[in-house]
């Protein structure tokens, strides 16, 4: 398996590369490919099985979405294709159509999905998420200054305490084929063994085994339900 993590010297934050700590420890034999941000990714001219790029400040976003811009046919094919995208935090903003500030100003993002973000510095949008995926409960985090409004896109999942792409939406996240977006942090494999295992197997593992599951299990199990329950958490 060829994995590519897209600028870790600058979106990676929220220890969201802890993600692909675990995909290490799970497969060695990956090979994990780091494209510094004056690299050309390696996806361009290369076959690829999974790319990721966690979340980033405001100021890198705009860099961000520079370095990509020349790649967006190219990103679209692998789209298409099938190959798997992990996009956390803010790192979704980037694939929207722009990204409005506080005073109406815009930067263009890579215009690939119909939403854009909008930012509310200082204030920042803080949230434990508890939702499900299918028949499955996922917990995640949030602490971001954007959020994302849509016209019409296929969302991943509903939100069932917290809130999703935005404070007046239940729904997380965008999918499109095996592009996965999401404004969760976590790292969010860490947090959600199950889901993880089911994730490894469709990139290919078939028997796949996560280090320490049964220690993630109850790590898992005890947040469900402190999520749950009003007394732990003060939700939005």
């Amino acid at each position: 398996m060829i994995v590519e993590m897209l600028y870790p010297e600058i979106a990676s934050l929220y220890g969201e590369k802890g993600n692909l700590d675990l995909l290490k420890l799970c497969f060695p034999e990956a090979n994990i490919r780091m494209t510094m941000l004056n690299d050309e990714p390696y996806f361009v001219k290369h076959e690829v099985d999974l790319i990721v790029m966690g979340p980033t400040t405001e100021e890198f976003q705009k860099i961000i979405i520079k370095r990509l811009n020349p790649y967006i046919d190219r990103i679209q094919t692998l789209i298409r294709e099938n190959i798997h995208f992990w996009m956390t935090g803010n790192a979704m903003d980037i694939f929207g159509a722009y990204i409005e500030d506080e005073e109406g100003n815009r930067v263009l993002g890579l215009g690939l999905f119909d939403y854009h973000a909008c930012l509310y510095r200082p204030k920042r949008f803080n949230s434990y998420v508890l939702g499900k995926i299918e028949d499955m409960e996922v917990v995640g985090f949030k602490s971001q200054f954007s959020q994302i409004f849509p016209s019409q896109i296929q969302s991943w999942f509903k939100v069932d305490r917290g809130f999703g792409l935005n404070e007046k939406t239940m729904d997380e996240g965008i999918k499109l084929n095996n592009f996965i977006g999401t404004q969760c942090l976590g790292p969010f494999w860490i947090l959600n063994p199950d889901f993880t295992l089911q994730y490894f197997k469709a990139l290919g593992y078939a028997k796949a085994e996560l280090p320490y599951h049964a220690e993630m299990l109850e790590a898992y199990r005890q947040r469900i339900l402190e999520f749950k329950d009003e007394k732990y958490i003060n939700y939005p």
